[in-house]
């Protein structure tokens, strides 16, 4: 019986010696493999917020190695930053299952894939008066830090195209939600005699090709939702035609339910508000209200913000809080990169792209 016993322990010693080997060897081919970028930042970001962000992206690239999946949330102006150039290859290689986005960075990729090139950029932006505000109100343009979003061939291009399809849905009684409308808008392909970049920097269009799912919480607080919401004013529109956010929470319980087993969903947060903390509520939500105690928690959890915590803002709560509320668990995987999302997110998904 002991020499059976001892033979077993050589056999499980000996599996656990190959397996090591393996994983050395497929660490090593994976490192090869990384791209210019990934190993600049590998070698010099070393301390401090640079080694968090190191940190983040190889946390992000194991929980998807290990066959988790991962929503990405995009508040502020991540859209007209050009977050697209790198998000857009995130998605089509598989690197995201979910995004949570305001309504502005919803429809400023789109407005950006439109009407590029009459965009406005003003460096010095901090000198401005008042008057050259002014004047760039008169001009159509409405300016978010140092870009100029051009109104007439950004907003009233997409409007026009936008409209039609509620107005379709509403004559045939169907109703859905705000990015399924704008997938519906990308996807006819009214828009393409507008493209003035490529398409393939289009996180929009991207996500709509992979029919990924998109929750826009408060979409209302948009240009489109103020658009929809004046079409309801003056009676040409129903309000009900585009689903609002109660039944986007809704769903999203249903499709975290359908997505929580094995490694889990982790939760990759550019910077907070409502973006973020809409959807990360599903899951205390579904533990203390509809009282499904088998729910996991979020597996992973990073956010890039330079909110600080001491002003009570959801933006600067560390992870750590989010434990008091049922968000996340003890052991999930935290991470938080105090900086520059515009700086940080291109770099996290250079690494876990291999660029």
């Amino acid at each position: 019986m002991r020499g059976f016993l001892f033979i077993q322990s050589c056999i499980f010693a000996l599996h656990r010696i190959v397996s090591s080997y393996y994983d050395l060897k497929a660490d090593q081919n994976f490192h090869m493999n990384k791209g210019p970028v990934s190993k600049f930042i590998e070698h010099h970001y070393r301390h401090f917020n640079a080694a968090a962000l190191m940190d983040a992206a190889k946390g992000y690239e194991a929980h998807l190695k290990e066959g988790g999946k991962m929503m990405i949330t995009l508040a502020g102006a991540m859209s007209t930053g050009e977050l697209g150039i790198s998000l857009a290859e995130m998605i089509r290689q598989g690197k995201v299952d979910i995004i949570s986005c305001t309504g502005a960075n919803l429809e400023e990729d789109v407005m950006n894939l439109v009407a590029h090139s009459h965009y406005k950029r003003i460096p010095n932006y901090r000198d401005l008066t008042p008057q050259e505000e002014w004047d760039l109100l008169e001009n159509h343009y409405n300016r978010v830090t140092d870009t100029c979003i051009p109104e007439e061939e950004a907003f009233r291009r997409l409007q026009k195209h936008l409209v039609k399809q509620w107005e379709d849905a509403e004559a045939k009684g169907e109703r859905y939600f705000p990015h399924e409308f704008l997938y519906k808008t990308v996807l006819s392909g009214d828009l393409k005699q507008y493209y003035e970049i490529d398409p393939k920097d289009s996180w929009i269009v991207a996500a709509a090709e992979k029919n990924i799912p998109i929750v826009v919480p408060g979409w209302e607080d948009s240009t489109t939702g103020n658009i929809f919401a004046s079409y309801c004013i003056k009676g040409e529109l129903k309000a009900s035609t585009v689903k609002n956010g109660i039944e986007y929470m809704v769903w999203l319980a249903d499709w975290y339910k359908n997505n929580c087993s094995g490694k889990g969903v982790g939760f990759f947060q550019i910077g907070g508000g409502i973006a973020g903390d809409f959807p990360i509520c599903v899951v205390p939500m579904m533990y203390q209200d509809l009282e499904m105690h088998d729910v996991p928690f979020w597996s992973y959890f990073c956010q890039i913000s330079d909110s600080t915590t001491s002003y009570g803002s959801y933006s600067g709560a560390v992870p750590n809080e989010k434990i008091t509320w049922g968000k996340l668990d003890i052991n999930t995987p935290k991470f938080i990169v105090e900086s520059d999302a515009t700086i940080v997110a291109p770099l996290i998904f250079a690494w876990i792209l291999g660029w």
